[in-house]
Parts: structure tokens; C-alpha cells; sequence
């Protein structure tokens, strides 16, 4: 118990102290305050583009497999390019109803394909560059489509290849400006009517500009074929992709794609020999790419602040050097009270931390009114990791800083600290 007293007794010197010295622990503590900024705001940085770029792609889905006729981003040089992948047969409907019918480990299979830059008009009115979508059933699950009127297409409609679209927000609100719920009415693609079945919620830019579902709509797979050239075996034909969704409990998605690869290899009659013509492509993968890039930027925040923190600990450790000068014979006095050396060495000690984390607490508020500031789609957030990270660095320097002047302070001779000036 009466360490304990002691120990608050400790805590109320040091910021008597530190009160008393307003100019000086101000000037002392700007070095860690930089510090902590420096590093702090460029963890946060980092933290919030990649969970910026995380949510970008959630437009892809969430333990998902693309079967592809190629990487995505080319899946290396040129010579792969031209040798490999060009060559390759696009996934085709025939493929997909084989996975459909065969795999255990699909929790959902699905067949789309996408023509870009389309127009689509309702009376006289028009809108350019609208993507088209030509899905099969569970696209819906695969994407996770939010319907905001109306409904999304049924069983009948997609296995029958019906005229029935499924509207992005924006689209709808282009051909239909005064009306409220277009469902039941007709739009024209590649001059045939098809009719409104639902209108997607709108999902608004992403932050890396991927194109949402906005500008966008989904018509049946087989209806799609009608249209465009898929499936047909042609060069310049719209290639299909086959997504996979696995089970929560296939970590990794595994046994899924084990299982997919292996059904794909016995459908196009590929020998043992044979490598794959076929590539499966994980959304997860596009972020993984990026965090050598955010690991570096985290590095060189690191770098950065830590010069600023080392001079603000020097900074420090200097004026608790002071503070034992001026103070040397308030100690002396101490000692000859019975005030044990713990007592001088954790006055001390908690001075050195309290300017510290006065410091960082002072950094991380500039972290705080930097995530105010407006950078365009990309939103800032401090989060409790890097406040926690930020008090503990700065913790830690004022107890490295503070050590050796406490200890100093401590051992100091109460005869001789009396008669000192």
C-alpha cells in the first residue's frame, strides 16, 4: 500500500514539473510529435488505400474462381501472350452446365459474358457506352446483386433464353427520368424489346473507377448468345468466364479449385502430360499484388519518423538531464526524508513518459484532423491499431529516453545533492 502511495506521489512531481516548465516541455516534445505523425499518418494512409482498393473489389465477389482464357493483367510477356494464351478456347455454356452437373465443392457455379460500350433506348430516349451482361442462373449470388424494384430472373426466363433485362440504377433513370418504377416496360438492345423485370440498387463509383452495376444490365446467358458472338468458337468472339463461389470451411478455396481444375482437364480431353489451357483467377490476388508496394510505403513512413522520434528522444533525455541538475537538491531533500531510490527513479521516469506521450498523443491528433481533410473517394480512417501503435512507440521512447537520467537522479547521495545549488 504504500508503494502504491508512493508511486502517485511519483506521478504528481513529475507533472508539477512538467507544468512548471510549460516553454520547455513544448520544445522538447515537438520532435516525438513529428514522429508519431510522420509514421502514424502514413500507417494510415497505407491502412485506408488498401482497404479502399479491398472494397473496390468487392464488386468481383468473395471466395470466388474465375475460370479464364488468360490471366488477368495478361498474365506475364508477350511471348506467353502470343504462344499460349491466344490460343486458348474461351469457357463455353457446355462447360459450364458439365461443372454444373458434376462438382461437390461448388457452392455456386455460374456462365457470363460482357459486351461493352452498348446503346439501349426506351422511346426517344437513349444512353451510350452501357455494358451488357449475358448471365446463367446464380449470377446474382456470385456478384451478390441487390435488386431495388422488382425482382431479379427467374429459372424459366434464363434456362429459356426469354427477352428480360435486369436495369442498372443509372440506366433506368436515363431512359425513364419521370418514372418512378419502370418495371413492366420495354427497352430496345440491338433493336429487340426486352422487358423490364428489376432495377439494381445503385452501388456509386468505386475508388480505384471500376465500373459498377450502375451502368450497367443483365439480360439471360442464352438471350446473349442471340446477340453476340460467345461460344462459337470464332476469334473475334465475346469469350465467357465460369465463377466458381467454394464453401466457407475450403480454406483457401482448395478442394474447390482442385476439384474444378480436375473436371475442366477430363471436359477438354487434356492428357496427364498436357499443362492446363485454362486459368483460374482469384480476386484476392489483384490485392496481394499491391502489398509489396504497401509494405514499402509502410517502411519509409517508418524511416521517416523514426528520425524525427530519435532526435525528439535525445531532445528529451536532455532536458531530464537538466530537470536532475536543477532539481538535485529537492532530491537530496527527498533522500534525507526516507524517500527510497524507486521513489526519485520513478519521478523521474514518469516525467520522461509523460512528455513522451504528451508528444504522441499530440501526433496522433494531427493524424486525426489529416483524416478530415477530403481526398476524393479515398476515405481516411485512424483505427485503433495504429492509435494503440502510436501511444506504445511513443511509450517506449520516453522510457529509453528517461532511464538514464532517472537513474542517475536515484543514485545521487543525499549529503552531497543538499549542499548542491
Amino acid at each position: 500500500m504504500f508503494t502504491i502511495r508512493q508511486t502517485f506521489e511519483s506521478l504528481g512531481f513529475a507533472w508539477k514539473a512538467l507544468k512548471s516548465n510549460l516553454l520547455r516541455t513544448i520544445l522538447s516534445l515537438l520532435g516525438v510529435t513529428i514522429g508519431i505523425f510522420s509514421i502514424i499518418a502514413v500507417l494510415t494512409l497505407v491502412d485506408s488505400l488498401q482497404k479502399n482498393i479491398i472494397d473496390s473489389l468487392n464488386f468481383l465477389g468473395s471466395d470466388v474462381i474465375y475460370v479464364h482464357k488468360w490471366p488477368w493483367g495478361a498474365g506475364g510477356n508477350t511471348r506467353d501472350w502470343w504462344k499460349d494464351y491466344i490460343k486458348r478456347p474461351n469457357s463455353s455454356y457446355s462447360e459450364y452446365r458439365f461443372l454444373k452437373a458434376n462438382m461437390q465443392r461448388g457452392q455456386v457455379i455460374s456462365i457470363y459474358a460482357e459486351s461493352e460500350s452498348n446503346t439501349i433506348k426506351a422511346g426517344s430516349n437513349g444512353i451510350n457506352k452501357i455494358e451488357i451482361d449475358g448471365a446463367s442462373l446464380d449470377y446474382e449470388k456470385l456478384f451478390e446483386i441487390n435488386i431495388e424494384k422488382g425482382r431479379y430472373l427467374i429459372s424459366a426466363e434464363v434456362e429459356g433464353g426469354r427477352n428480360v433485362v435486369v436495369l442498372g440504377h443509372e440506366v433506368a433513370k436515363a431512359l425513364f427520368p419521370k418514372i418512378e418504377d419502370p418495371v413492366g416496360l420495354y427497352v430496345k438492345i440491338k433493336n429487340l424489346r426486352f422487358k423490364i423485370v428489376g432495377v439494381i440498387k445503385r452501388e456509386g463509383e468505386s475508388f480505384m473507377g471500376f465500373t459498377s452495376k450502375d451502368y450497367s444490365c443483365i439480360i439471360p446467358y442464352v438471350a446473349f448468345r442471340k446477340i453476340f458472338q460467345t461460344g462459337t468458337g470464332r476469334w473475334n468472339e465475346i469469350g465467357s468466364v465460369i465463377g466458381l463461389k467454394g464453401y466457407k470451411d475450403d480454406i483457401g478455396l482448395v478442394e474447390l479449385e482442385n476439384e474444378a481444375r480436375g473436371l475442366l482437364r477430363i471436359k477438354r480431353g487434356l492428357k496427364p502430360e498436357k499443362k492446363d489451357n485454362f486459368t483460374m483467377n482469384r480476386p484476392e490476388a489483384i490485392a496481394k499484388s499491391l502489398d509489396g508496394v504497401f509494405d514499402v510505403l509502410g517502411i519509409a513512413g517508418w524511416i521517416i519518423g523514426g528520425f524525427s522520434i530519435l532526435v525528439g528522444g535525445f531532445g528529451i533525455a536532455n532536458i531530464m538531464f537538466v530537470s536532475v541538475k536543477e532539481r538535485t537538491s529537492v532530491i537530496g531533500l527527498q533522500k534525507s526524508l526516507g524517500a527510497k531510490n524507486y521513489f526519485v527513479l520513478f519521478q523521474f521516469l514518469f516525467e520522461s513518459i509523460f512528455l513522451s506521450l504528451i508528444g504522441g498523443l499530440s501526433g496522433l491528433f494531427l493524424v486525426w484532423l489529416l483524416t478530415m481533410a477530403p481526398f476524393g473517394s479515398l476515405k481516411v480512417v485512424l483505427s485503433v491499431k495504429n492509435i494503440v501503435l502510436g501511444l506504445g512507440v511513443s511509450s517506449i521512447i520516453g522510457l529509453v529516453a528517461g532511464i538514464v537520467p532517472a537513474a542517475v537522479a536515484a543514485r545521487l547521495d543525499p549529503v552531497i545533492a543538499i549542499r548542491a545549488n
